[in-house]
């Protein structure tokens, strides 16, 4: 499209409000709102940047939407962007990331740490270091004894698990624990979280001091090393952003901006506490002059929603332009304006908006106002406590690739922080194992891998239904001491999924599958095949998972072989080399069974002799 076709397409616009589209055939490539969409749409005729002009001439139609006001424009451009995720806007993404912990609102709650939190319990945090949550979570247990399993686990059982044994549980599931009293332990561990450190580390301490009074040097410095941790942990989000008197709903938004990409992280706060947190990524335009769209320039502005073209000039009534305090989308405060109105658009509005700076669109806060929120830039106390914790959540991991929550963008899921995979190894039907390997955060958690022996068979389909059924039964009936996963991962095609889906159905346990092939690495979904960039972070992450589902396989499958072949060491002549030169030319010791004695000789080390001794051995 050229300069007269713009002003051709301007000249057919309604002088109102609305929102206007650049489109390439069916691909919407720039959404935009206006208060005056003629006027608006004609300034594109005389673009002031190479970004602007490859949009323009890249696009052979404009459509448009008239509105009734302005603030209908704003939102209606939030919802398209939201749905198109067009080229040349901003782009919100979800990403949560970090860990809170939780008490499940049950008669006997357990403790967890988790990104997302079940409806009705009480979380605190945000937190980001994640290694010392799990440290204090760990001496929380230890010291009151707090369950941790599913309810599905604790529900009917008949002897205290593993945890009670090892002192991280006090087994209120088998009464080996009143109910009163583990409801006052729950109460001093609410008192922790809520900023009283003393409840857990004076008895730290105590028993630190004791086990060095015994000489139990090594439990004393662990003791101590969790001591630091706990002492350390209110400093990192607890202190002082608690408030039991304020009853108010408040969000608090911080930004950070790097490269092309931009993170806002979001914390929720309900009766002065912290219930909730999301860290969301928003993607600048690709901007380039090839039809590729190599990134050349990483500006993108126009205020809310998106409008990531504007250079810093808006058209007047009469077309003509005039300077604006607009900034690009490469600063936070305009990455706010865009994140506002694409956020909250489709949710209920808190009480209070906290940030650190304005927004660069007045018609962003003007809305909010108009709908009773407060929108607040506070300088000092509490309340600037809470902002300061929102840009740490917010610089953390900037500039590195999250591939849990890439995936779970690709998927249509929520963030799969468990992901298992599945693998099944064979020869021939004999030796049949499956694998069952754990990534929790995307890297391996050995300690959870499982193993098992399967029907001697050769059908790979019948063999991975039966590995799945097994896992999906056990955790359906409290067998599994692992707690769900996220997501499955099958090492195979369509019919291998299909088997999986199967398994799953028929155990009644309601977990997301997915499969993906060796040969051409494509992931198999219950939409069809999806062939994903080869480089794409999301398929990085699957391989992984994937390849160290069947390296366990194999190996497991190794050593029953291993196993099987003792029968060979009892043969007079064969010795290890011979032995491991017979299993790769035949494949098994059947196949070495059914072998010809011409066929034994043609293995290096066997001569007449011994072949027939092999013969007659086996």
């Amino acid at each position: 499209m050229d300069t007269g076709d713009v002003r051709d397409h301007a000249a057919d616009l309604p002088r109102e409000p609305g929102v206007y589209q650049f489109v390439s055939g069916d691909v919407t490539l720039y959404v935009g709102k206006a208060v005056d969409l003629r006027s608006r749409v004609r300034s594109y005729a005389d673009p002031r940047s190479a970004r602007i002009r490859g949009m323009v001439e890249r696009a052979d139609a404009i459509d448009f939407a008239v509105t009734d006001t302005e603030t209908q424009a704003l939102l209606l451009e939030a919802n398209l962007i939201k749905r198109q995720q067009p080229r040349y806007n901003v782009r919100l993404t979800d990403d949560k990331s970090y860990p809170l912990v939780e008490l499940t609102d049950h008669e006997v709650p357990r403790i967890e740490i988790t990104r997302d939190p079940e409806e009705g319990s009480v979380a605190y945090g945000p937190y980001t270091d994640k290694g010392r949550v799990e440290t204090v979570t760990k001496a929380i247990r230890e010291i009151y004894g707090l369950r941790g399993c599913s309810d599905h686990k604790y529900r009917n059982r008949d002897r205290p698990c593993l945890d009670y044994e090892m002192g991280l549980c006090s087994a209120p599931c088998t009464d080996e624990i009143g109910a009163e009293t583990y409801r006052e332990d729950v109460e001093l561990v609410r008192r922790f979280f809520e900023g009283e450190t003393g409840v857990l580390a004076d008895p730290i301490r105590r028993e630190m001091e004791a086990a060095s009074e015994r000489e139990e040097f090594e439990r004393a410095a662990r003791l101590r090393d969790e001591l630091e941790a706990i002492e350390a942990f209110h400093g990192e989000g607890g202190e002082a952003v608690s408030d039991r008197s304020d009853d108010r709903t408040v969000d608090v938004l911080a930004a950070t901006v790097e490269g092309q990409t931009a993170r806002v992280a979001r914390l929720h706060s309900s009766r002065g506490q912290l219930v909730d947190r999301s860290r969301h990524r928003l993607d600048s335009p690709r901007i380039g002059t090839d039809v590729e769209g190599t990134d050349a320039d990483a500006d993108a502005g126009d205020g809310a929603g998106g409008s990531g073209l504007d250079d810093g000039t808006v058209p007047t009534e009469g077309g003509e332009t005039t300077s604006t305090s607009e900034e690009t989308a490469t600063t936070p405060a305009a990455v706010l304006s865009a994140f506002l109105t694409q956020y909250y658009a489709e949710r209920e509005l808190p009480d209070a908006i906290l940030l650190p700076e304005r927004p660069t669109d007045d018609d962003v806060v003007s809305w909010l106002e108009a709908e009773g929120v407060s929108v607040r830039v506070p300088g000092a106390g509490r309340e600037a406590k809470l902002v300061d914790l929102a840009l740490k959540n917010a610089r953390r991991r900037v500039g590195r690739t999250d591939e849990i929550a890439a995936l779970a963008d690709r998927l249509g899921i929520d963030r799969p922080e468990r992901i298992e995979g599945f693998d099944v190894s064979h020869a021939g039907g004999r030796a049949v194992v499956g694998s069952n390997v754990r990534f929790v955060d995307g890297s391996a958690e050995t300690s959870a891998y499982r193993r098992k022996k399967l029907t001697e068979r050769n059908d790979d389909y019948a063999n991975m239904r039966e590995l799945i059924r097994w896992r999906a039964e056990r955790a359906v009936e409290g067998r599994d001491d692992r707690s769900d996963p996220d997501l499955l991962l099958v090492d195979g095609g369509e019919g291998q999924l299909e088997a999986a889906r199967e398994a799953l159905e028929e155990a009644g346990w309601e977990i997301p599958a997915v499969g993906l092939a060796k040969a051409d690495e494509i992931v198999i979904t219950s939409e069809g095949a999806r062939d994903w960039p080869n480089d794409a972070p999301e398929l990085r992450l699957l391989r992984r998972v994937r390849d160290e589902a069947h390296r366990f396989a194999v190996r497991y499958h190794q050593s029953l072989r291993d196993d099987v072949s003792t029968v060979l060491d009892s043969v007079p002549g064969i010795g290890p080399e011979t032995r491991t030169r017979l299993l790769r030319r035949f494949g098994s010791v059947e196949g070495v069974r059914s072998a010809s004695t011409e066929d034994l000789t043609d293995v290096e080390g066997i001569g007449a002799a011994t072949a027939e001794t092999i013969r007659d051995q086996l």
